[in-house]
């Protein structure tokens, strides 16, 4: 496809996206107020967090709706086409939706921050997994480990299903962790998305590459019109009806341009607020004593005095980055 052609299509998808969001976050978050879908702080958070006691959620409806809306009606039109590729895509991005809001109702409706249990959340995402992986090989993929750059490919078998399970829900619960001060998380979505919407036009052997790359540009466009609201002072918060289907739909895209391994670049930021979280966790059990006064790590660096407006940017330049490193890696090498 011609190269202007496609810089034009992407900017005209990211252009609808933000619109569309603008216009949902305008209507949406007065609608939000009424039923008082309001954020509950945690007690460890009281402090440096009250003044946001209160504040919309679920506002994440607002960059899930219009790229759903907008493929639709491409489909309808003629002007993209409703392939294997894209359900999947679709699939996971609704699915895991599905549960985020099913949590932050929860959440509202009970004024406290208990929504589903662990269990339950962490079941429900597996069995998206499991279907996932399940249409996968239905789409005659082969279970391979694959690093482009060194052209190696390992057969896994029945482990790739396991690694599939791991890169959904383990990406859909790292942006979860991330959304944790005001346009976090969905600053560096934009960046991993607008990121694996280059790559995925870079893989045209991939059936419905163009579909994708075409979805992930409507989404970056309308998580910039979230950030409308979301940043410091946000208006309104993504919840896990957001962050959710955000980090599982990065790995989707990761596992079906088969760029596995080049997520943890992309996503560099999601993986070191993980991690901190882990490290934490296990050296707290070993010892009795925290390797970081507070986690994921961002609140951290509220710890020691930093604003929250100057820790975003500089997780928003790290991963701008890593992500500028993953393009050179996953299109041109």
């Amino acid at each position: 496809m011609d190269g202007m052609l496609i810089l034009t299509k992407s900017v005209m998808a990211m252009m609808i996206g933000f619109i569309l969001a603008v216009l949902l976050g305008i209507i949406i978050i007065p609608v939000l107020k009424r039923l008082h879908a309001g954020q509950t702080i945690s007690k460890w958070l009281a402090r440096t967090h009250k003044n946001k006691q209160g504040t919309p959620t679920m506002g994440g409806l607002i960059f899930i709706i219009p790229p759903v809306l907008v493929m639709f009606i491409l489909i309808l039109m003629g002007k993209a086409e409703f392939n294997y590729t894209l359900g999947i895509i679709l699939f996971t991005f609704i699915g895991y939706f599905i549960i985020g809001f099913i949590d932050d109702f929860l959440i509202i409706k009970r004024h406290n921050n208990k929504g589903l249990t662990k269990t339950q959340k962490f079941s429900m995402q597996v069995v998206v997994a499991i279907i996932f992986f399940y249409l996968f090989m239905k789409g005659e993929n082969e279970p391979l480990l694959w690093v482009h750059c060194l052209h190696f490919k390992m057969n896994i078998g029945w482990l790739y299903g396991v690694f599939i399970l791991f890169v959904l829900v383990a990406s859909s619960n790292a942006v979860n962790l991330t959304d944790g001060l005001d346009g976090l998380a969905g600053g560096l979505s934009v960046i991993a998305f607008l990121t694996f919407g280059i790559i995925s036009w870079n893989t045209d052997w991939l059936l419905g590459y163009s579909e994708i790359s075409l979805f992930a540009f409507i989404l970056v466009g309308s998580l910039m019109g979230f950030l409308i609201f979301n940043t410091n002072k946000a208006k309104v918060f993504m919840g896990d009806t957001g962050s959710l289907c955000l980090g599982a739909t990065l790995g989707a895209y990761a596992i079906m341009t088969r760029h596995e391994l080049l997520l943890v670049l992309i996503g560099i930021v999601f993986v070191i607020e993980t991690l901190s979280c882990m490290i934490q966790i296990v050296f707290f059990k070993l010892t009795g004593k925290r390797v970081f006064p507070m986690t994921p790590i961002h609140h951290t660096f509220e710890k020691i005095g930093m604003k929250e407006a100057d820790i975003v940017k500089m997780f928003w330049t790290v991963g701008l980055i890593a992500a500028m490193l993953a393009l050179v890696y996953g299109v041109w090498l």
